[in-house]
């Protein structure tokens, strides 16, 4: 089972950039498929981003070309650029691992997952 740990969380003015940062080990070090999810007060988590080992990404509508998921493969590492951040983006956010390069897209792909970090984003 990969353990995932996230950083890069805080506070930030609206318009603002974050980088999130979430670094995988555990018996599995490497992961075909890693995102990003996030979960506002009162609200379900959903997901914000995927992406393969092959570089395949999604992206919820929401964030689309405002956020960047990418993965340095050799440091196990995950990261979210988040850029012109807006208050609906507060939530913490979760890094999560699944097993299958070929389901890497929903909530219902990934198994392993972080603590969370805060994001807060200020108006």
């Amino acid at each position: 089972q990969v353990q995932l740990v996230e950083s890069g969380g805080g506070s930030v003015q609206a318009g603002g950039s974050l980088r999130l940062s979430c670094a995988a080990s555990g018996y599995t070090y490497t992961s075909p498929c890693m995102g990003w999810f996030r979960q506002a007060p009162g609200k379900e988590r959903e997901k914000v981003a995927t992406v393969t080992n092959f570089g395949a990404t999604t992206y919820a509508d929401s964030v689309k070309g405002r956020f960047t998921v990418s993965k340095d493969t050799a440091k196990n590492t995950l990261y979210l650029q988040m850029n012109s951040l807006k208050p609906e983006d507060t939530a913490m956010y979760y890094c999560a691992a699944g097993p299958r390069l070929w389901a890497c897209r929903d909530f219902g792909d990934f198994a392993s997952w972080g603590q969370g970090t805060q994001v807060t984003v200020s108006s």
